[in-house]
């Protein structure tokens, strides 16, 4: 019999309360709620597959005169349903066979009992279940059982250099204990990024806008950052000083405009350089401090709805895990571990989810943005503050692996903000310092564009973002509306030059 990965059960109320408090954003700005219970009730009709039901009741809605609903929250209603279908794409015939390309002699007992134990995930979507696009290279990181009739010749995708124990772990370790610095190892990346709006996905003539994520200097992380150049030219920067702009720049971007052309894509790209540095912190457990009061921290200490929610069952999964604990550095080590536990699966898109830490516990299963919002969410419900970064990683130049991921950061006095990534998570090692690599540092290897998730961009995107949470890949759009993924494709390219010309650190 498989080692099931169980779904954490929620109480109802929980899960109602979650879709009752979300709304998407209206075009670019702060997300909206609906005011009346009605609205509220959609979004819970299509988080439930009802959508027929939705969609009687949102175009009644939209077709009363203006005034007294917030048309682009609701309108965005009947965007998600478009969004979650293209998600969820897979009847259960497409879904076996996909599954077949791996398990030649499938059976349909077995596929029947992995669907019940909730292995293969589906939404029934107006009575019909539809199985999300990823559900069956996702079964293999859940189940054991589906893995040992995994066919010998298609073994699993490689994890990213750096998510497993490498001797670069323990050359960062040393650098921060011989220099006294927490900051070690730096590295001078090159990075081209583009986006490639597909061939008439918008009309010859018409003004093609895009927002390619450019990263902020971090101080200790990322410096010396140099703009290279774009393409087309006179690439508009959101501003870099939070000061100027701190609402915006959050979830920094480039922003380019182009004509579009018969027949030809339309090509954005930006060009620049910065140093990025490992991180390494050795916490001393008798040091540490309960959080102090500071205005400054009492952001990350808040509900941030939709996504950072203190719901009735976030609180009682927390109660279970810390059992009384209140020392900080205990709490958040006890909750780093749990939400460590949750296996990682490919994600359907963020801005087809509700609630997404209360998501992550539910689905039993997570990927690296959704065990990040949950952790903050469980640590800012606990007193501790913490907060998000995401960006890409990448590895050295031969090996050729990079991918968008998602992290954070927890401050713990008298230390103030140390790095976080429970995804990457406990290393193998006996040694506390490389196991618990990735509490209180991270790699060298990743370019941070994200300190906030669902910020606005400057300038401001007119119609409904693509990714509504994060920002890692892009957006475009043009006056008739929102480019969505599947009208675009991005691209990230770079060249590791490490500083003072020593060869980099390799796995």
């Amino acid at each position: 019999m498989d080692p099931v990965v169980r779904k954490l059960l929620l109480p109802a109320a929980a899960c109602l309360c979650a879709a009752v408090a979300w709304a998407q954003p209206a075009a670019d700005a702060a997300t909206p709620i609906p005011a009346a219970a009605s609205d509220a009730a959609v979004i819970a009709m299509i988080d439930q597959g009802r959508f027929a039901e939705a969609n009687a009741l949102l175009d009644a809605w939209l077709a009363r005169p203006p005034g007294g609903v917030d048309r682009d929250a609701l309108t965005f209603q009947q965007e998600r349903m478009r969004r979650i279908r293209l998600d969820f794409s897979l009847d259960e015939a497409a879904a076996k066979q996909k599954l077949r390309h791996w398990i030649p002699d499938l059976r349909d007992d077995e596929f029947a009992r992995w669907d019940s134990q909730g292995l293969i995930e589906h939404l029934d979507i107006d009575g019909e279940r539809r199985y999300f696009n990823r559900a069956p290279a996702n079964l293999f990181r859940l189940s054991s059982e589906a893995r040992a009739r995994r066919r010998a010749d298609a073994p699993m995708p490689a994890d990213g250099p750096y998510e497993r124990l490498a001797p670069y772990h323990a050359q960062v370790v040393a650098a921060a204990a011989r220099s006294g610095a927490d900051s070690v190892l730096p590295q001078r990346v090159e990075v081209t990024q583009s986006l490639v709006v597909k061939a008439d996905a918008v009309p010859a003539g018409e003004t093609v806008r895009a927002w390619i994520p450019y990263p902020r200097e971090i101080p200790g992380q990322q410096e010396q950052l140099q703009w290279i150049g774009s393409s087309p030219s006179g690439a508009q920067l959101a501003p870099a000083s939070t000061q100027l702009a701190p609402a915006s720049t959050l979830q920094r971007t480039a922003y380019l405009e182009a004509p579009a052309v018969a027949g030809q894509p339309t090509r954005f790209q930006i060009r620049y350089a910065l140093t990025v540095s490992a991180r390494h912190t050795a916490i001393d457990p008798a040091a540490v401090q309960p959080t102090p009061k500071d205005a400054a921290l009492a952001p990350y200490l808040a509900e941030q709805p939709p996504h950072v929610r203190f719901t009735p069952a976030l609180r009682a999964y927390s109660e279970r895990v810390l059992q009384g604990e209140t020392r900080p550095l205990e709490v958040v080590r006890l909750l780093y571990h749990a939400v460590d536990q949750i296996p990682w699966a490919g994600a359907r898109e963020y801005s087809t989810i509700s609630n997404i830490s209360e998501h992550a516990l539910q689905a039993g299963h997570a990927d690296c943005g959704q065990q990040t919002l949950l952790l903050i969410t469980l640590l800012r419900m606990n007193g501790i503050p913490a907060r998000w970064q995401s960006g890409r990683v990448f590895s050295d130049n031969a090996i050729g692996y990079s991918n968008l991921h998602d992290w954070g950061a927890v401050y713990l006095a008298p230390y103030g903000w140390l790095p976080m990534d429970v995804t990457t998570g406990a290393l193998d090692s006996d040694q506390p310092a490389l196991r618990d690599f990735y509490l209180g540092g991270i790699d060298g290897y990743r370019i941070a564009f994200n300190d906030d998730f669902g910020q606005a961009f400057v300038p401001a995107k007119q119609h409904f973002r693509s990714e509504t949470v994060d920002s890692q890949r892009g957006e475009a759009e043009w006056a008739g509306g929102n480019l969505y993924f599947d009208q675009w494709d991005d691209q990230f390219q770079w060249t590791v030059r490490p500083a003072g010309g020593k060869p980099s650190a390799t796995p």
